[in-house]
């Protein structure tokens, strides 16, 4: 098992190294992207141009750069080349918010999820069966803009039930904090909760035609007995795996309901960032994404390996 989680732990340090490594390349080789032309302005003077260049190491070889920004990045030292402030203080202030929506929002997409998912399997066919069915994929279908945008003007705008944005502090007023947040919830989840429904519904139904379920029956056990302890419980193991994947990537930053509703998390700062092209934020920010999408996919690996042997014997074998 240890040798199963430190080979884990090393590819997790490889993904990031090739994911930071990427998009500072990419970012490098944007046409018009010199940062210190940015950073002097338009007008400026190529004295000021090279001043700059000199200033902030623009003029060192690539490798070079991005060593220095990587060591900067994580000993808190980096600094925007747009805004002239510290990127890992920037991230730092916005972790509450961004925290808060999707925690928030995993918490509704599972509840609703799973209630869904659970209800079409054991109706299957039946009317309640078709009316999650048409909600579901009417979910999945509507753009997280676009049904923000129907919140706000009719749930702020028109009925003036919520407020139109900004982030509270939970320890200021939690009441506050969740009014403030209902609406990012809701609109981040029901997209979510459309495809958790039909994956569990898929799961049970093919749960349902096993040998286990049978023997359960031919014992005896309850109809609700058997759909919840033996159908369910083992329809959920991928369930597990979807919501850590899931999970991991929201906490990078969910840019578009930040940036509509104003939350001023990590996602409405990568927002800014990608606008100005100003790369070291860019680059904090897909590295703070890629370690939470790293980390729990490994957690899901190492959870699995413990659970079944035979996973982690067939790593350990090849």
């Amino acid at each position: 098992m240890a040798r199963f989680v430190a080979r884990r732990l090393l590819g997790m340090v490889a993904v990031l190294f090739a994911v930071s490594v990427l998009t500072f390349l990419i970012f490098n080789v944007i046409p018009n992207s010199e940062p210190a032309q940015r950073m002097a302005g338009k007008n400026a003077t190529p004295r000021l141009v090279a001043s700059i260049t000199e200033e902030w190491g623009f003029d060192q070889s690539l490798p070079q750069q991005y060593a220095t920004m990587m060591k900067k990045i994580f000993t808190g030292d980096v600094i925007s080349y747009e805004g002239r402030e510290n990127v890992d203080a920037r991230i730092a202030e916005g972790v509450p918010a961004t925290f808060s929506l999707c925690i928030g929002a995993a918490v509704i997409w599972m509840f609703f999820g799973i209630l869904f998912g659970y209800l079409s399997a054991v109706r299957a066919g039946g009317m309640l069966d078709r009316t999650l069915t048409i909600v579901a994929v009417a979910g999945i279908s509507m753009p997280v803009f676009w049904l923000a945008a129907i919140f706000l003007n009719y749930l702020t705008y028109k009925l003036e039930l919520f407020p139109s944005g900004g982030y509270v502090e939970f320890t200021e007023s939690p009441l506050d904090w969740a009014n403030h947040l209902i609406l990012p919830w809701v609109t981040m989840a029901i997209v979510y909760v459309g495809v958790y429904s039909r994956v569990l519904r898929s799961n049970m139904l093919d749960a349902m035609g096993e040998d286990y379920v049978r023997t359960a029956r031919a014992k005896g056990l309850g109809e609700r007995r058997v759909m919840t302890r033996h159908v369910l419980r083992n329809s959920l193991i991928p369930i597990v795996t979807l919501f850590g994947l899931d999970f991991g990537s929201l906490l990078g930053g969910a840019i578009v309901v930040e940036a509509i509703f104003s939350l001023n998390g990590i996602g409405q700062y990568a927002y800014e960032s990608l606008i100005n092209t100003d790369l070291p934020p860019i680059m904090a920010i897909v590295l703070f994404g890629a370690f939470f999408v790293v980390l729990f996919n490994t957690l899901v690996d190492i959870a699995y390996a413990w659970l079944d042997p035979r996973i982690r014997l067939g790593t350990e074998a090849r």
